[in-house]
């Protein structure tokens, strides 16, 4: 869980990558199957299509917020990801990723991470398309809103719930 933001006075606005920048609706089979196939599922990564909307909303933010990426994909996919972003015009960082065999399902790893960055930095915005994620943090008084643009997979739902690994 590497890449936490410098120290700024501009507060922070905290988006997720797995359907809400990226799509990835066309990997979702190697969940599907049995068993399951997690490494393809992320090296299918790099060919995600950009969701514009996400992209959208995540550039406006930038004119007031400094932007960091909160995302259950593991560690090893870093470069991965890394490259994916700069492809497509997004900022590389700061990119605070689970860390790889942390199997603890997304919502539980999630507040973690926004606790320890609300130690040091106002969070004003967290955006995920997991409901789960939502729930928890809305719960705990986070500013978080569900993506909607990408609605959310029951593979995917049942894979992180299981599995935790994304």
């Amino acid at each position: 869980m590497t890449a936490a933001p410098e120290p700024s006075s501009r507060p922070l606005a905290v988006f997720d990558v797995d359907g809400v920048l990226a799509d990835v609706t066309h990997r979702l089979h190697h969940l599907r199957a049995r068993p399951q196939r997690w490494e393809r599922f992320f090296q299918a990564a790099d060919r995600d299509p950009l969701l514009v909307e996400g992209a959208d909303r995540l550039r406006a933010a930038l004119a007031d917020h400094d932007v960091v990426y909160l995302t259950g994909r593991p560690e090893r996919t870093r470069r991965l990801t890394e490259r994916w972003l700069a492809r497509h015009g997004l900022p590389t960082g700061p990119l605070i990723m689970r860390e790889d065999g942390d199997s603890r399902p997304a919502r539980w790893m999630k507040r973690e991470v926004l606790r320890r960055l609300a130690a040091t930095r106002e969070v004003v915005s967290v955006l995920d398309d997991d409901p789960a994620v939502v729930a928890v943090l809305a719960a705990d008084g986070w500013p978080v809103e569900l993506a909607t643009w990408l609605p959310h997979s029951s593979t995917l739902h049942t894979a992180q719930e299981r599995d935790g690994r994304t």
